[in-house]
């Protein structure tokens, strides 16, 4: 299944681990992130153990390319900054610049390939082409050779707002991370999910999530200074609806997480989405 958008797809940017819970009615956790866990831990287990140059560049570059897409100075700047510091090379980072800003590709688009693998789990493959037909046979290739077929799933998915920021372990910790909470949820956030920064442990993360027409005012509030150390990424991400989360065994899960790997690794694709997300 082959669909257009003309708005910007959107980069998830994710370190999932324990969740911080407070005494209060807001829960943490919705029931689509709780029910993953595995796909969570598998992904998680994978990032160690793929920590390689080429994989941190690749996803570098799929990063920059959205955040020149989405066009704010601010998300852009938070992401160069992150990438820098990983020794990501300047090749590279050219390289997403120019491609995000259509330098040196005529009449460049997206496109969303929409598939279904293992009977119930949806998958969405954002893309920036410019030859559609090239783009569409590799994609298609890659699916059907994994197992997958090629759906209609976008139905499975709802578009959420997503702001991750930094926040130090200092002796002010938890004063801190209630102060940021309580900032988010007065700028419309709708939940949260604390994790570890893998390259630091002295730093946390704070994922929240928001309506679409909420991101620009979430981002605002919690990326303050006081509030927050760092700005890690903001965008517009898929979900699957509360009806669609999936679950599979161990096997399924690996399976579907090489195929995302496969995906991931042809030059036009974006991002990668699953209901297990």
């Amino acid at each position: 299944m082959l669909s257009f958008r003309g708005s910007t797809p959107s980069i998830q940017i994710l370190s999932r681990g324990a969740t911080f819970k407070f005494g209060r009615a807001f829960t943490t956790t919705s029931s689509n992130w709780s029910g993953h866990n595995k796909w969570s831990k598998i992904k998680h287990n994978k990032g160690a153990q793929d920590a390689k140059k080429s994989a941190i560049n690749g996803k570098a570059h799929r990063d920059i390319v959205v955040a020149v897409r989405g066009g704010s100075d601010t998300i852009l700047n938070a992401v160069l900054k992150r990438v820098k510091a990983q020794g990501v090379p300047k090749q590279t980072i050219e390289s997403a610049l120019k491609k995000g800003s259509g330098g040196g590709s005529k009449g460049s688009q997206m496109m969303t390939f929409e598939a279904m693998v293992a009977g119930s789990i949806g998958i969405l493959v954002d893309c920036l082409t410019d030859n559609i037909n090239r783009t569409l046979h590799s994609v298609r290739d890659i699916v059907t050779s994994s197992g997958a077929r090629p759906a209609p799933v976008a139905f499975m998915f709802q578009r959420r707002g997503c702001v991750r920021v930094a926040l130090d372990k200092g002796p002010k910790f938890e004063s801190d991370v209630e102060v940021l909470i309580d900032t988010a949820f007065s700028a419309e956030a709708e939940d949260f999910e604390q994790s570890d920064l893998e390259d630091s442990l002295d730093t946390v993360e704070m994922e929240f999530i928001c309506p679409p027409t909420a991101l620009a005012k979430l981002t605002a509030a919690v990326s303050e200074e006081s509030v927050s150390k760092e700005l890690l990424s903001s965008e517009l991400v898929y979900r699957a609806t509360d009806d669609s989360g999936s679950t599979a065994d161990d096997d399924t899960l690996e399976s579907i997480s090489k195929l995302v790997d496969k995906l991931e690794a042809d030059e036009d694709v974006i991002r990668v989405w699953t209901t297990l997300d």
